[in-house]
């Protein structure tokens, strides 16, 4: 597994696309309202970027077929934005990526449309508040199977699940790079395998189903739901190690 380190310098281009992550995901999560449509978000959040002098890194990434990842109440992550009209109480998962001056920025939001019940309310607190707790604990020297078992511990001791086969990753000079991050650990062992150095930059995400998080592709060959059915919620930030710790690139 080669991990890139990335320096000082490649780190402020960094910064770059990432900031316009964050401020697109404020204006997507801000313009998100009962009776907006997802290819409405989709264009809002292209315009920006564009504006921005970027470029929407998930338009035919892969294939996929849009500029961003608009994932509605069962859908977890990679929900296609269509002409589907925002209702009171649907959950709204965001996934932006941003390429400028070929480097990447990736993050994700879960919002409440209007009126939520308590359990997404619970549903998206557990993803976002695993997400920083994870990002709190990382320090060089810290392997990153440790980091997964800080994820799952995270989400499990609220009483949910991490959707499984997908991860956090690496990233940079491309959108995905090694190391992949799972949001629960693998193999018994947590002590073995790469350790988190200074200078890597990577996205964790965790990604929250509430029973069983086995995953199911739905038709479009995009759309990930759990097999229990059920509403899901996604967070994510990428994270620079600098100077030892974590620092958050992705906030506006």
């Amino acid at each position: 597994m080669a991990i890139n380190i990335k320096s000082k310098k490649d780190i402020e281009s960094l910064r770059i696309p990432n900031r316009i992550v964050a401020q697109t995901l404020q204006l997507v999560s801000h313009e998100a309202k009962e009776g907006v449509s997802l290819l409405e978000l989709n264009a809002m959040a292209r315009d920006f970027i564009t504006s921005q002098g970027g470029r929407a890194a998930f338009y035919k990434l892969y294939g996929f077929p849009e500029s961003i990842c608009t994932s509605v109440n069962q859908v977890i992550i990679h929900g296609i934005p269509t002409d589907y009209s925002l209702k009171n109480g649907d959950v709204l998962g965001i996934d932006i990526g941003v390429e400028y001056d070929g480097w990447y920025g990736d993050g994700a939001v879960t919002i409440g449309i209007g009126e939520i019940s308590k359990a997404d309310k619970d549903l998206i607190a557990c993803a976002k508040d695993t997400l920083y707790e994870a990002i709190s604990q990382i320090r060089v020297g810290m392997r990153f199977k440790e980091l997964s078992l800080v994820l799952e511990e995270n989400i499990c001791k609220r009483g949910f699940v991490p959707l499984r086969g997908f991860c956090g990753h690496g990233i940079g000079r491309q959108p995905h790079e090694e190391p992949e991050i799972p949001n629960y650990l693998e193999s018994a062992n947590p002590k073995q395998g790469p350790k988190i150095k200074e200078g890597m930059v990577f996205c964790l995400e965790p990604m929250i189903a509430h029973s069983d998080g086995e995953p199911v592709i739905l038709k479009d060959k995009w759309s990930v739901v759990a097999k229990d059915g059920l509403n899901g919620s996604h967070y994510e930030h990428t994270i620079a190690v600098i100077d030892g710790k974590a620092e958050i690139l992705t906030e506006v």
